[in-house]
């Protein structure tokens, strides 16, 4: 018998963010299945997947970047606004998939327990006395022995995406047969992180390294080596970070930096030389920046969310702001338009006035197709561009693969360059090769991109880290880690309470003026939103055993 935490809330097997999807019994293999069965062994690992996080329907289902200074969010009246507002609790969380990444804890522990005999198991369903049976039989044995590790890798993915909301909590060392059983305190962060490395470090060898070196393109989506040690990379980062190492100690921050030149030094991946092209059609799985993406398949869902207003079939959703926009660095190029020559990833990011969609003239003014005054037009004056497919016919229903990145090189170096600046300094290269210097400059000199190396004098650690924050603000922007790089920086009280501003484009002639103006006020009340609360289902049905975070 499986004991859920709150019942069968569960994220969906389309990967569609936390939806209430009762599968409860679904979940339950029991051993007469999974014996009696052979494509329950490879089902049932693949089910392990069923709980990953899918960023581009992470809260109102679109993108988590609107409880963040990046966006505001189309729909005034959403969960994204109440998030914004402060008006969550331990009763009410927009983004609590708490009990979602414990079942994906508990289908891990059930697989890799009812899995244990496979090679037996497998043995009764394949024919080994023919060369063609064994030959099926070897390649069912290494891919079930692939599934075991990369269900290990899943339960620390799932552990971690826990600990970034909510902190420590209950290490769960297998399924328990009732509620009682179930009811463990809560570990602390460092003790989860602990378990993280151990279940990664464990399997790291049994993972194959790259499924399209293999020719297992149709793999692609699993987790692979290079996924785990990305995994790993990010894990340690947070837990060097001001919020889980208040005290700085400097071992861990090289802990951090060890970890991310382990990815770095696997030489299997390199920055895609078109930033805007890396996030659109089958390029998000195919690129050689990508390190895990989940895969979507073909659909038009997010377009259909996020096209301007005036484009057939487009509704708008995610806004980008004026606070991300000012950050765009201009190079120098100055005709008296404001957007000229900013930083390329700003426009393979945002969409502006006068900008070229879908064939026309965005007209994100009074009486313009793109009025803001029409209803679900954007608040803020601009519209995202960044993931999206152009040219997509909505009204013909025109599709296209879609896939969300998890981790990418990018992300590593700058990793690294993080960790690298805080344990080393700027500029020492500690033995890797690559200094914290060389790492950032080489994500801003990416090809399509070509910015300026950072103006930062030698030894300047303080000014490297502002540097690095920035970077890590654009070249990452909506993928979902502003808000909980704000969090780990213990920044959050700060940026996260300034208000969203957006701009009011006026039309004077053949010209325009351009207003920024105060689109909504943000709360966050820190330290205590440092933490997500535990659901206070979850306190009361642990009977007082779970303790809930300071504040809530």
């Amino acid at each position: 018998m499986r004991i859920l935490f709150a019942g069968a809330l569960l994220c969906s097997l389309s990967l569609a963010g936390c939806d209430a999807l009762d599968t409860k019994d679904d979940l339950n293999l029991t051993d007469e299945m999974m014996a009696t069965r052979r494509y329950q062994m490879f089902d049932w690992g693949y089910r392990v997947y069923e709980h990953i996080p899918y960023g581009f329907t992470a809260i109102d289902g679109n993108l988590f970047a609107a409880v963040s200074d990046e966006a505001q969010y189309v729909t005034t009246f959403s969960s994204t606004q109440r998030f914004n507002e402060g008006s969550w609790s331990a009763y009410y969380n927009p983004d609590d998939c708490y009990t979602s990444y414990y079942n994906g804890i508990y289908a891990a522990h059930d697989y890799l327990d009812k899995s244990v005999d496979y090679r037996y198991i497998l043995g009764m369903h394949r024919d080994t006395l023919t060369s063609n049976g064994l030959d099926s039989y070897r390649r069912d044995i290494v891919d079930v022995q692939r599934l075991r590790a990369e269900a290990h890798v899943l339960k620390a993915y799932y552990y971690f995406e826990l600990a970034k909301r909510y902190g420590g909590g209950p290490l769960i060392d297998r399924v328990y047969a009732d509620q009682k059983e179930a009811n463990l305190p809560r570990g602390t962060f460092d003790e989860v992180v602990g378990l993280i490395l151990r279940e990664i470090e464990g399997v790291r060898n049994e993972l194959v390294v790259d499924w399209r070196a293999e020719n297992l393109e149709e793999k692609s989506g699993r987790i692979t080596r290079g996924a785990a040690l990305a995994l790993k990379s990010r894990v340690l980062l947070y837990a060097a970070s001001p919020q889980f190492n208040p005290s700085g100690e400097k071992s861990k921050w090289a802990a951090a930096a060890a970890a991310a030149f382990e990815v770095i030094n696997m030489g299997i991946y390199s920055l895609h030389p078109d930033y805007g092209g890396l996030f659109v059609a089958e390029t998000s799985t195919t690129s050689p920046e990508t390190i895990w993406a989940v895969r979507m398949g073909a659909t038009n869902e997010f377009e259909r969310k996020n096209y301007p207003i005036g484009t057939q079939g487009g509704g708008t959703g995610i806004c980008p702001s004026q606070n991300l926009v000012e950050a765009y660095e201009s190079t120098g190029y100055d005709t008296g338009d404001a957007y000229a020559g900013l930083d390329p990833r700003f426009y393979a990011t945002v969409l502006r006035n006068g900008d070229t969609w879908n064939g026309r003239t965005l007209e994100i003014y009074a009486g313009g197709a793109d009025d803001p005054a029409r209803q679900n037009a954007s608040p803020t004056g601009y519209y995202l561009r960044k993931f999206l497919n152009e040219n997509l016919n909505l009204t013909n229903d025109d599709k296209r693969l879609r896939s969300w990145i998890v981790f990418r090189y990018a992300e590593i170096l700058l990793n690294f360059a993080e960790a690298m600046n805080e344990a080393y300094g700027p500029d020492d290269a500690h033995g890797y090769g690559m200094s914290a210097r060389d790492a950032v400059d080489a994500v801003r000199a990416r090809s399509g991109v070509g910015m300026p190396p950072v103006d930062v004098a030698p030894g300047d650690a303080a000014a490297m880290r502002t540097a690095i924050k920035h970077e890590r603000r654009i070249e990452l922007a909506f993928e979902d880690h502003r808000y909980w790089d704000l969090r780990r920086w213990d920044d959050a009280g700060t940026v996260l309470n300034r208000p969203l501003r957006g701009v009011k484009v006026t039309r004077s002639g053949d010209g325009f003026a351009y207003t920024p103006f105060e689109v909504a006020k943000r709360i966050f009340d820190a330290p205590k939103m440092n933490l997500y609360p535990i659901p206070q289902a979850e306190i009361v049905k642990s009977g007082g055993v779970l303790d809930q975070n300071p504040g809530w």
